[in-house]
């Protein structure tokens, strides 16, 4: 069996990764994201995931599968990303009450012994209640929004804003099960 090697560092990945029950290693990848690469968020999804997973591919002696993903928020025709200080998080997160908006993940999958390349998204719409600044303000604090895109992880504190989903639930948390599954099959 090739190896399987997931291009982050994320524990939130690795989790889900680990539910298909597959050995898999992890790999830094060293690609630097620019979110301002392309203006169509589900492209730039896309071209982000495929680059992470393109860096861990050149560092790799042997045949692997790669996998890699990029996970963020739009809204309103915006990007959001990781907020990185609590001020943004606070923004974002007032911008994001009582509203829909949409989580793009994308992934790439590269076999490094035939190049054969897999890179598609999977899009899942949130709806926030309206949430009070108190309660932002309490979230801000657990600094869990912090890294997370659109300063909120749906599986944590924030579960008890998210009003509904339409989508797939995996895809909010940065790694698209159903998707990768199908498409890890293309690959034996």
């Amino acid at each position: 069996m090739k190896r399987l090697i997931l291009a982050s560092e994320s524990p939130r990945r690795k989790e889900l990764l680990s539910k298909l029950g597959l050995p898999f290693e992890v790999m830094h990848s060293d690609y630097e994201e620019d979110m301002n690469a392309l203006p169509d968020p589900r492209q730039l999804a896309k071209f982000l995931s495929l680059n992470k997973a393109k860096s861990v591919a050149q560092k790799v002696k042997g045949d692997a599968i790669i996998i890699a993903a990029d996970t963020f928020v739009v809204h309103n025709n915006t990007f959001l990303g990781k907020p990185h200080t609590p001020e943004n998080a606070k923004v974002m997160l007032q911008s994001l009450q009582g509203q829909t908006h949409s989580v793009i993940t994308g992934l790439a999958i590269i076999d490094t012994a035939t190049n054969k390349i897999v890179n598609e998204i999977s899009e899942t719409k949130v709806t926030m209640r309206a949430i009070s600044d108190d309660e932002i303000d309490w979230y801000v604090t657990t600094g869990e929004p912090l890294d997370k895109a659109g300063a909120y992880a749906i599986q944590g504190g924030a579960a008890i804003f998210v009003e509904k989903i339409d989508g797939d639930y995996f895809t909010v948390m940065g790694l698209p099960l159903c998707l990768l599954s199908k498409k890890l099959k293309e690959f034996n």
